[in-house]
């Protein structure tokens, strides 16, 4: 079993930065991939980052060379460092943890990108 919180989202003006972050119950390094999701109002819950335990990445095409994953293995937490923000970029932001073919899911956390 993981539980995994997430915390760091908030009101940014565009072009801001923001990180979230994404604590995981288990050393990260057991547990197989995690990634963020997004899912805005009236929208489908969409891929935005994940890395592996080995640690390949894979990015959205929207967020490439804007948002960058990476983790922390001593604190068993996966961060999301999100760059250049756009009002695009608002929604809910989700940590997902995958684990003997199960997903783990936090709560979200809200991003708001406006000026």
């Amino acid at each position: 079993q993981v539980q995994v919180v997430e915390s760091g989202g908030g009101l940014v003006p565009p072009g801001g930065s923001l990180k979230l972050s994404c604590a995981a119950s288990r050393s990260i390094f057991r547990i197989d991939d995690m990634g963020w999701y997004s899912q805005a109002p009236g929208k489908q819950r969409d891929l935005v980052a994940a890395i592996t335990r080995g640690g390949s990445t894979n990015y959205a095409d929207s967020v490439k060379g804007r948002f960058t994953i990476s983790r922390d293995n001593v604190k068993n937490t996966v961060y999301l460092q999100m760059n250049s923000l756009k009002p695009e970029d608002t929604a809910v932001y989700y940590c997902k943890a995958h684990l003997n073919f199960r997903d783990y899911w936090g709560k979200g956390t809200l991003v708001t990108v406006s000026s």
